[in-house]
């Protein structure tokens, strides 16, 4: 019987646990195996012998002078018989027959001895690995389940989900892997250590393996961003002036570096000086991308402006949005990139929006636009005639409380706006509806009259001048020894003097 103390050991040597813990499971087993057999209330015990390994199953009964409840109580003469040093009030232990048991009960024994023992396992791997949470460790593919893989690390097992994995990788059982603790948990079924290849602390432990300036603190990890598979980026920073802090992670041609790629299966790695001026800082986040300037949108919020010339620009957003995102995942900046075009255009437009052109929508009201229709207008972002006179009625129509009727008058009174310009515009042109020849010679026969003088003041005002001067030489043609135009002419020429260029 001394194979029960033997496996026990063994057990707990195995699995890491007290020898104590695994005692009281057999304890407790066996009392749960004697309840279900003797199918009784009464109270039991289970001890086991040291000397041969037995194991001994007791009820449990106080002695008194009158029983009441037979499962728990016995008299003195029955216990004296039992035990005869009883009295009344002590307990007494009656010993059962455990070879009863069955086979069920054993069983019933041997799943409650596991179930105890995977618990204080539980127990174990999470007091040992909990405070290890970050660290790297070595592992060996144990097996492979669907798409994640089970981990050897000696004392217990690990997984490695599917989403912990890099895309770049994949492993056979027996395959040495190198893994960060990401978290422990002792409520999982299956192994409570759950390890990752994709996180950035992966990253920043080979590093510390790689560079010994990095494992004695002369330079500093100072962030880390990645996107397992496909690129990472990481910020360091050195404590002595003469270490160069980026020259020392690549190490003498690369090889720092390139050892730590080989490891992430070709993963690209861009190392960063860090600096404590976001600006600064940004620009070398960005590389290889070069940065035109960067400004500070607000400095609460953690939000900059990134301006690169249009041939960097597709370089500083990188593949998918990748290298800008990697950049602020690393700031823990929001950070919006721009091309110099698209700033210059932002910038007209909202010079443009701080002097629109044109009237303000309220002129409309002398035109027969009511007020309730203009605030409407102004509430639905129309603020110039301008802007209102581009519109189509569906436009119009789609603003919220404005009908097909306020539509027409919303016509009417744009009409009516520039219907102003058309009737001015329209007095001085209209001799230009007439051939140029009998313009001329009215305009000879006025001249003569003594009423050239006011007909050239209102050419002079309301006509262009390439119009004027097309006039001017058709009256030539008509008369040209005429002196009476010729006095008429406006008092400020082209030239300066009088004479030179009749006007009509």
């Amino acid at each position: 019987m001394e194979t029960i103390f033997q496996s026990i050991e063994i057990l707990s040597k195995e699995k890491g646990i007290d020898p104590q813990i695994v005692l009281d499971a057999v304890r407790d087993a066996m009392l749960i195996a004697a309840r279900k057999h003797f199918r009784t209330n009464e109270d039991y015990i289970a001890e086991l012998d040291e000397k041969t390994g037995a194991i001994q199953l007791f009820a449990v009964k106080k002695v008194v002078e009158q029983v009441t409840d037979p499962s728990h109580e016995l008299t003195l003469a029955e216990a004296s018989r039992l035990d005869p040093a009883a009295e009344i009030g002590s307990e007494v232990r009656i010993q059962k027959n455990t070879d009863a048991l069955g086979r069920i009960s054993a069983q019933t024994a041997k799943q409650v001895i596991f179930q105890k023992v995977r618990e204080a396992e539980r127990e174990t791997v999470y007091q040992e690995y909990s405070g290890r949470v970050g660290e790297l460790v070595n592992c060996t593919v144990k097996r492979i389940e669907g798409p994640d893989y089970i981990l050897d690390l000696g004392k217990t097992e690990s997984r490695l989900p599917k989403k912990e994995q890099s895309k770049l990788e994949s492993y056979s059982v027996g395959d040495r892997v190198r893994c960060v603790i990401k978290m422990v948990d002792k409520s999982s079924k299956g192994p409570g250590v759950v390890v990752s290849r994709a996180v950035p602390e992966l990253v920043m432990r080979l590093f510390e393996q790689e560079v010994p300036e990095i494992y004695d603190s002369t330079v500093v990890i100072k962030g880390c961003a990645r996107e397992a598979g496909e690129r990472t980026k990481i910020a360091v920073q050195s404590r002595d002036r003469d270490v160069d802090s980026v020259g020392a992670c690549v190490g003498m041609k690369g090889m720092r570096v390139q050892s730590i790629i080989r490891e992430l299966r070709g993963e690209k790695i861009d190392i960063i000086e860090y600096s404590d001026d976001p600006v600064v800082f940004a620009t070398h986040a960005l590389s290889p991308a070069k940065i035109s300037r960067v400004t500070i949108l607000d400095p609460q919020e953690r939000h900059m402006e990134v301006i690169v010339d249009d041939s960097q620009l597709s370089l500083a957003i990188g593949k998918k949005g990748q290298n800008v995102r990697l950049a602020a995942k690393l700031l823990n900046w929001k950070i919006d990139i721009k091309s110099e075009e698209e700033k210059r255009q932002e910038v007209e437009s909202a010079m443009a929006a701080l002097v629109a052109p044109g009237a303000p929508v309220s002129v409309l009201i002398d035109y027969g636009l009511g007020e309730k229709l203009a605030e409407k207008l102004l509430e639905a972002g129309v603020g110039t005639v301008e802007k209102l006179g581009q519109m189509t009625p569906e436009q119009l129509e789609e603003i919220p409380g404005i009908g097909p009727k306020m539509v027409a008058r919303i016509q009417e009174a744009v009409n009516a706006y520039y219907g102003q310009y058309e009737e001015g515009a329209a007095s001085p042109a209209a001799p230009e509806e007439h051939a140029p020849a009998p313009a001329g010679e009215a305009a000879a026969e006025e001249a003569a009259a003594g009423e050239a003088e006011p007909t050239a003041e209102v050419a002079a005002s309301a006509a262009p001048a390439e119009e004027v001067a097309s006039r001017a030489e058709t009256v030539e043609m008509v008369q040209p020894e005429s002196d009476t135009i010729k006095d008429s002419e406006p008092e400020t020429s082209p030239t300066g003097e009088q004479g030179d260029r009749p006007e009509v």
